[in-house]
């Protein structure tokens, strides 16, 4: 059974998703193969093909899409953002206007510095994200303050949300339109998850035609 992840990241002292414990390399590597596995055979299809949907739709009006997240979310923003602008492109098509909010670092430590953590991607929304945009959330725990916040605060700007999450999905997972939830407590598998479903959409969206 997984457990809500109510506070955010993976301190020193934290084991969880770290399997039975005392495993040799090749076991371990059998063990996290095997789960991950796993959780590609569980893999909600449809919700991938309902952001597709909404990512097209922006496309096609000439919104933008804004992705965001922390930690290794933030890591996963900046490679689905870059995928989703640059790789997606198809020669003669109009261009998706895709930006990871995880990359304009001034800007984001004078919004932490100036406003507090809980701020930087709702102070960045407040310059950007118009009605009709699409913005996607990455969260592991579903749970870190300033990923509710941006739902939150994306909703009521009349954005179309969309929600990457793991462990039980937190209060992301209720929040958002679309959610693309992966259901473990093992942090690798579902960031891979998270990954690998925004070179499922990139490589969609290029083989259109």
């Amino acid at each position: 059974m997984i457990r809500e992840k109510k506070t955010p990241g993976l301190a020193a002292s934290n084991m969880t998703g770290t399997g039975p414990g005392g495993l040799s390399p090749r076991e371990f590597a059998q063990w996290y193969r095997d789960h991950e596995i796993e959780k590609w055979r569980e893999l909600d299809l449809g919700a991938v093909e309902k952001i597709a949907r909404a990512i097209e739709k922006a496309e096609k009006s000439g919104n933008q899409v804004f992705v965001m997240g922390n930690g290794g979310s933030a890591a996963t923003a900046s490679h689905i953002a870059t995928d989703w602008a640059k790789t997606a492109e198809r020669k003669g098509k109009p261009l998706l206007r895709c930006l990871s909010l995880n990359d304009n670092v001034p800007f984001m430590t004078a919004i932490a510095n100036d406003l507090g953590y809980d701020e930087v991607f709702v102070r960045q929304m407040a310059n950007y994200v118009r009605r009709g945009d699409v913005v996607v959330i990455i969260s592991g725990s579903g749970n870190s303050p300033n990923v509710v916040k941006a739902a939150n605060y994306a909703r009521a700007r009349g954005a179309v949300t969309i929600g990457m999450t793991g462990f039980t999905g937190g209060k992301l997972r209720k929040l958002v339109d679309i959610c693309l939830h992966v259901e473990s407590d093992q942090y690798g598998v579902i960031e891979d998850l998270h990954m690998a479903v925004g070179s499922i959409l990139a490589f969609y969206l290029k083989q259109r035609r």
